[in-house]
């Protein structure tokens, strides 16, 4: 699939990956549609840009938003899911009100935007959907409580998605980006290996896009590191990071990419 020509919508839009994917998309040729909470940033996106504000936790609101572009566009074809909430989590305070806010907007948020664009895609019988979860999502890690397990159902919606829409000709994606330079990145205070910037990361998105990948992972060293953790045994994973955080070590302190 090429992505010149298509119509594509961006939902957290603002900055960060979002914002590049947007600029990318243009660049190649995309008639592009762009949400989120901030409208003055989707505006700052130029005028080749369709901007329409949007709070993805709001169902009824993204349901209107979907039939809006659809209709400014004359359609539909990519639908880049991408809004996402981080904040602090830690066991030393439990806080089920933080847990809800990232599980509202990272997997009621994809849901919804699942739940608009599906009906059109399913009468067309084409579509793609792009789900932005995460490498943190294929493990826990210590105080990661609300964003890994949000990434983590985020990456099982979407892999059961892929099974169930591909008889009926929709493509499902999902890209898990290591280490991102953004404003959720911006807040971590450990190191962060193999750091890449918006721009290149929207890149190598787009490449995976149009190459129809089913998971889109990099850079490739954080990929070969995040899929090898998954075969270490639970008890062997559990006592590698207890014995880290008795030493001191900042492991984990916010959460990974």
């Amino acid at each position: 699939m090429r992505l010149g020509g298509r119509r594509v919508w961006v939902t957290g839009a603002s900055s960060g990956i979002g914002a590049a994917l947007v600029t990318e998309l243009v660049r190649r040729g995309c008639t592009v549609a762009a949400s989120a909470r901030r409208a003055d940033r989707l505006e700052a996106l130029g005028r080749r840009v369709l901007p329409v504000p949007l709070d993805v936790t709001d169902r009824e609101a993204v349901i209107a938003a979907e039939r809006h572009i659809r209709a400014e566009l004359g359609g539909l074809d990519v639908a880049v899911l991408n809004a996402a909430y981080w904040q602090q989590f830690s066991v030393d305070a439990w806080d089920a009100d933080v847990m809800r806010r990232h599980f509202e907007t990272n997997v009621l948020g994809l849901a919804h935007g699942v739940e608009a664009v599906l009906p059109e895609m399913r009468r067309r019988r084409q579509g793609t959907i792009v789900g932005m979860a995460s490498v943190a999502g294929y493990r826990g890690f210590p105080r990661s409580e609300a964003y890994g397990a949000t990434k983590a159902a985020e990456i099982n919606m979407l892999e059961a998605l892929r099974i169930d829409l591909r008889p009926l000709g929709i493509t499902v994606q999902t890209v898990c980006p290591g280490f991102v330079r953004t404003d959720l990145t911006a807040k971590n205070a450990f190191p962060m290996p193999f750091m890449l910037e918006p721009d290149d990361a929207a890149r190598r998105i787009c490449r995976g896009i149009e190459k129809e990948k089913a998971e889109i992972v990099f850079p490739f060293p954080m990929m070969v590191a995040m899929k090898a953790l998954r075969f270490v045994p639970v008890r062997v994973y559990t006592g590698a990071f207890g014995a880290g955080l008795r030493r001191g070590r900042r492991i984990g302190e916010t959460p990974p990419p």
